[in-house]
């Protein structure tokens, strides 16, 4: 697994369960960012998933290609707890993220 403060990228779908099994194991809330490069706002939203990721050292994240956990719109946003999705972000929703993850990582 990549340092913390970065986003991990994860092209196939063996890679994004390799990497979330690792996350898993470390407790940390996990954010995986699905996306798109012909997508508009999915690419609007990777500078501030950069930003958090290097602000929030306790948190994993993740991009990928994949179309995994029934994801029908982009970007979407799944967050995720010892393996357990714990809430989702659909749409370029850059302040509703930020809430949902500091919800999360505040939660004992």
């Amino acid at each position: 697994m990549a340092e913390s403060g970065q986003v991990i990228s994860c092209e196939t779908i063996a890679s994004l369960n390799d990497q979330l099994h690792t996350a898993n194991a470390s407790m940390k809330l996990v954010v995986v960012n699905f996306t798109a490069s012909w997508c508009g706002p999915s690419r609007s939203m990777i500078p501030i998933l950069v930003e958090l990721a290097e602000k929030l050292p306790h948190v994993i994240f993740f991009k990928t290609v994949t179309r995994d956990f029934d994801v029908e719109a982009l970007p979407t946003f799944i967050l995720l707890k010892q393996g357990n999705i714990v809430d989702k972000v659909v749409g370029a929703c850059k302040d509703e993220l930020k809430q949902k993850i500091t919800f999360h990582t505040s939660k004992a």
